[in-house]
């Protein structure tokens, strides 16, 4: 029975350590003390940047929406990197000459190295980086530059509302962890910084902008820098942008797993600014970063430690629930609707992201992309 017991235990801890970062963490957060923003009216410049390879589908609605920022805000620059396109962005970016400044590269370099080019020809002393499939809200730098009005503030993580395209399961799923990050990250911010900004959407002092390798994750890279920095990153949630989720469950997979292996590639490289962060902050890191793109080995272990406990009381009955288990499976991969399919895909995203993980721990990452056509 002393086996039996400290497989029980072990299978507990796992599946503990997995739903720690979704259900647990959230409420370790709401006991923490909070670490208010004060906001205040200033007149800073803004640069708005993005980088496009083969966004044509997406690029018109892009440009339509610049122009309404434009209008709102007429002295805001706004940079584009074209990544060597070959769908026609590249012709579509030249005809909005007077609306954006576009910089070519004659072969691909991937986002980071885009970014960087674009930094160094912009003027504003924000910052703010965005998506080409992103679009923003006309009022956004109006809302946005208030929270620079706390000298503490060095970067600002913005809001992400997610539309779903159809009856996907796959892109409900995708709008879901949208929302569950939006949430964590307000009481990360109500608490001091967030861990990370989101990629869609977020903004930097000019002076706070890193160095850093091509193979990274830019925009975790240069939003965690701020607090490396000694300075604040904070969520606003009445800043805005709009993002249509991936429909296309392979195109979602192939995602977690390149999003996978780059948190891993880019965590290595920053390890060692991350440890000496406040005991807060790393415990906030920890929480929401590390532990999920473990959760994959957790499902694995506490499934198969708890299995083992059932097969030292009984065999036959170890056997039933693993044929029970793999069928359960089997059924909520194949299914399309419902709450059996949302479970699926939710496992299939976990174990990609771990697959990323694995990945980048054996050294792997990549610095170029290819936007989903299924959005």
């Amino acid at each position: 029975m002393t086996a039996t017991w400290i497989l029980v235990g072990i299978s507990a801890t796992c599946w503990t350590l997995f739903i720690y970062p979704y259900v647990i963490y959230p409420r370790v957060l709401r006991l923490l003390s909070p670490r208010p923003i004060h906001s205040r009216a200033v007149g800073l410049s803004v640069s708005l940047l993005f980088c496009a390879h083969n966004e044509f589908e997406c690029l018109s609605e892009k440009i339509a929406n610049l122009r309404d920022l434009k209008h709102a805000y007429p002295d805001v620059q706004i940079l584009v990197y074209d990544d060597a396109s070959t769908d026609g962005t590249s012709e579509l970016l030249l005809d909005s000459g007077d609306l954006l400044t576009v910089i070519h590269a004659p072969s691909r370099t991937g986002k980071a190295a885009g970014m960087k080019r674009l930094v160094k020809q912009a003027t504003g002393e924000v910052l703010v980086f965005t998506d080409a499939n992103i679009l923003l809200s006309p009022d956004m730098i109006d809302r946005l530059l208030p929270y620079y009005g706390d000298p503490e503030v060095g970067g600002v993580s913005c809001t992400i509302k997610a539309s779903t395209q159809g009856a996907s399961i796959t892109s409900s799923i995708g709008s879901a962890y949208i929302a569950i990050d939006d949430n964590l990250q307000m009481e990360e911010s109500r608490t001091g910084n967030v861990m990370g900004a989101s990629g869609g959407l977020f903004s930097v002092r000019r002076e706070l902008y890193p160095e850093f390798p091509d193979t990274v994750q830019d925009d975790f890279t240069v939003s965690m820098s701020v607090i490396f920095q000694g300075m604040r990153l904070v969520k606003a949630s009445d800043v805005v942008a709009y993002e249509k989720t991936v429909a296309s469950r392979s195109e979602a997979l192939r995602r977690k797993v390149r999003i996978g292996a780059r948190a891993f590639h880019t965590h290595s490289f920053l390890r060692s600014q991350i440890v000496r962060m406040s005991a807060k902050d790393r415990m906030k890191y920890f929480s929401r970063k590390m532990l999920r793109w473990f959760g994959g080995l957790f499902i694995t272990l506490g499934a198969m430690s708890g299995l083992a406990a059932v097969a030292t009381v009984s065999t036959v009955a170890a056997a039933l629930v693993a044929a029970g288990a793999l069928v359960a499976t089997a059924v909520s991969i194949r299914a399309s609707t419902g709450y059996v399919a949302r479970i699926g895909e939710m496992g299939l995203d976990i174990f990609a992201t771990l697959l990323g993980v694995v990945q980048g721990m054996r050294g792997q990452t990549m610095a170029t992309w290819a936007p989903a056509k299924s959005r």
